[in-house]
């Protein structure tokens, strides 16, 4: 019998095993198939090391996440953690905001990537009915509930690594049967000061590919036995997605050169048909396909989630926290959302938002280290998962320094953002004191 009361707790649906592939699939996504050509363009032959520098500043972040996420099992993810160590609520919303706005940024991009994939087989349909039709999908399956979402993530997960696993091969096979390009394989002709800037250029870039293990946090309320599994399941999707990461972005440039992988629209599947011109090029495009579709879904899920936990600790309205009866899924956070990321993904104006959001996120990254900091401090530890006090330090450093690096025009993007967040605080502001009056 259907109700339509309202429901005020979560269903737990996840075991370790599906939140690590939740969170395998949330950092694999569009990233690796969309921006290592890119950072081949700053770092060349050593796409690699940039992708392991960025995986090495990742890993300690993802270790504070492990502790707060075993602390403090909730929604609402980075704005609870930093409301919990600075009990300053307009920090928290700015937070929020600023994570909430890399979410659906991704999603807009992402669903123009998807319409870019979609169009290039079958024309006829225009993007704008491809992006419209791709959100009204997405927004289903995020109402209908987790067990739904982790289902078609589970399968979109297991086609992503699929693709990768074809990178892999083909290109191993390329390499063993001794056709590597030795334009290909010679590494850039820079030395010293030289190599490690473009290192770490390549690295505040490819740090983009490995946003999503956060996101594990933030459907902690719908773990089973969050307080064991959710710190596991950050370090262990982590650490499978790096090891990936490292191994294609070095076999792709065994296959093809940094200038050829710089200028592909589609560089995994551009080596895929170097190393082996008879594997089906629709099969890996389609593969790619669902791997955009699986990171826009993951987005969307943390999107949601994160404007229901803000809402439910008073940093937003209550009209936000409230669940279906039937489905227990924040339904209105979703019915908010989805006109946003459509605007967004209609306006055309996405370009640096790749940079922009790796920028984004290193600096909420950089909240989130002060705040286990603080909270360490002030609490010291308890029972679960902890980490020496050293660690959260050299991720705040390691943090700033990639920040450095990224691009100019990102900087000013993330400033634009933080802007608007200020500007919601002083809206947010003028309104509890009108209600108070």
């Amino acid at each position: 019998m259907e109700t339509t009361e309202e429901t005020t707790s979560l269903k737990r649906v996840f075991g370790l095993t599906t939140l690590v592939i939740y969170g395998v699939g949330d950092i694999l996504g569009a990233g690796i198939y969309a921006v290592v050509g890119k950072i081949a363009g700053l770092s060349g032959g050593l796409v690699w090391a940039s992708f392991l520098v960025a995986m090495s500043v990742a890993a300690l972040t993802a270790l504070s996440y492990a502790e707060l996420g075993s602390r403090f099992p909730l929604s609402g993810g980075v704005a609870c953690f930093v409301h919990r160590a600075f009990r300053t609520d307009w920090l928290s919303v700015i937070v929020g905001w600023l994570m909430f706005c890399t979410c659906i940024v991704s999603m807009a991009t992402l669903s123009k990537a998807f319409a870019g994939y979609l169009t290039t087989f079958a024309p006829v349909f225009p993007d704008w009915l491809v992006i419209l039709a791709l959100f009204c999908g997405l927004a289903f399956v995020n109402f209908r509930g987790m067990q739904e979402s982790s289902n078609l993530n589970i399968f979109c997960t297991t086609l992503e690594v699929s693709g990768l696993l074809v990178v892999i091969v083909v290109s191993v096979l390329f390499i063993n049967g001794g056709a590597a390009n030795p334009a290909a394989m010679a590494v850039p002709v820079v030395s010293g000061q030289a190599m490690w800037i473009a290192i770490f250029q390549g690295a505040a870039l490819a740090f983009y590919a490995f946003i999503g293990f956060e996101d594990i946090v933030n459907v902690a309320e719908e773990v089973k036995n969050p307080e064991r599994n959710v710190p596991r399941a950050i370090l262990l999707s982590l650490g499978i997605a790096g090891v990936i990461y490292i191994l294609v972005s070095w076999l792709a440039t065994q296959v093809l050169s940094p200038t050829e992988l710089f200028a592909s629209k589609a560089p995994l599947l551009d080596v895929v048909l170097r190393a082996q011109p008879n594997f089906p090029g629709v099969v890996f495009t389609f593969i790619a396909l669902f791997a955009v579709l699986n990171t826009a879904l993951l987005n969307f899920i943390t999107a949601s989630r994160l404007l229901f936990g803000m809402s439910r600790d008073g940093l937003l309205p209550a009209w936000f926290s409230k669940l279906h009866g039937t489905r227990a899924t924040p339904y209105r956070t979703i019915v908010v959302i989805l006109p946003i990321a459509i605007f967004l993904a209609l306006s055309g104006t996405l370009q640096f938002l790749a940079g922009t959001t790796a920028t984004l996120i290193l600096a909420m990254f950089c909240l989130v280290n002060l705040s286990l900091l603080i909270i360490k401090r002030r609490e010291g530890d308890a029972d679960g998962f902890r980490v020496p006090f050293i660690f959260p330090i050299l991720a705040l450093v390691s943090n700033l320094v990639l920040i450095s690096f990224a691009s100019k025009e990102s900087h000013l993007l993330a400033a634009a953002f933080t802007g608007l967040g200020f500007l919601l605080v002083l809206v947010r502001k003028a309104f509890m004191k009108q209600n108070v009056t």
